[in-house]
């Protein structure tokens, strides 16, 4: 079973950007997710419907250190500890905000082969947010292309409280909640995947695939290939940010 977004440890809350050219990055989502009737996406794509999806942002000085990559967010029971965890498996930390007495509230790293994610505490579901998951604009998978597949699933599962699960595709381990739900998976560099880079990979549902995948072409995207297994097809963005597209069921 898979569901990526959940409310609990390990679940994936949201996922944000910080963009150069932001009107024309805003303008190009607008259009790649919005191929179908009545899509959920607000104008500033920062939210679907009161349920926090993904959020675009301009590039301001103070994200300057952030990588060029959708980050996705975390839920950990503790993120102090997990983001100190991070560091000593070979992460980075590149932000880290916290409240006035000193407690974390949210931290942004760097995984040790280049992958950048965040992490919040646990968010307690107080929205009809499970009734949108199949809906336009959802994240449904989230992805990650690496050169070690063993070492990234212990990095993971020791950061996020993931655990690594074999799947049918050699090669590739779903990563699971503490439920047994899988919310991810990170697959092993092959010719399959030739070009796709080291970065967590939204999927995010479209309701015409040929068409968002026209815009993506119109807009000054690329086609760059597809996840074979998830049946996702891989874009890069005008400012060549990756992601990649499902058509909903």
């Amino acid at each position: 079973m898979r569901n990526t977004f959940f409310y609990g440890v390990g679940g994936v809350l949201s996922a944000d950007i910080a963009v150069p050219e932001h009107d024309r990055e805003l303008a190009f989502y607008s259009k790649i997710l919005t191929t179908g009737p009545a899509p959920l996406w607000r104008d500033d794509l920062t939210n679907n419907q009161g349920t926090p999806i993904i959020g675009l942002g301009a590039r301001k000085p103070e994200y300057e250190a952030l990588p060029l990559q959708w980050m996705p967010h975390f839920q950990v029971s503790d993120v102090a500890a997990s983001a100190a965890r991070s560091v000593e498996l070979g992460g980075q930390e590149l932000m880290h905000g916290k409240d006035e007495d000193g407690q974390s509230q949210w931290a942004v790293l760097v995984d040790p082969a280049g992958a950048a994610f965040g992490l919040i505490p646990v968010v307690v579901d107080e929205s009809n947010a499970a009734s949108h998951l199949d809906r336009i604009g959802c994240i449904s998978w989230l992805s990650l292309v690496v050169s070690d597949v063993s070492s990234m699933c212990a990095f993971y599962e020791q950061v996020v409280g993931w655990s690594a699960a074999s799947t049918a595709i050699e090669g590739r381990r779903e990563m699971r909640r503490p439920d047994g739900v899988a919310a991810a998976e990170i697959c092993a560099m092959n010719d399959d995947n030739e070009g796709i880079p080291t970065v967590w990979l939204l999927c995010l549902l479209v309701d015409d695939l040929a068409q968002s995948l026209k815009q993506v072409r119109e807009g000054g995207g690329a086609i760059v290939g597809e996840i074979k297994g998830a049946e996702c097809t891989v874009i890069r963005d005008p400012v060549g940010v990756t992601l990649a597209l499902q058509a909903s069921k």
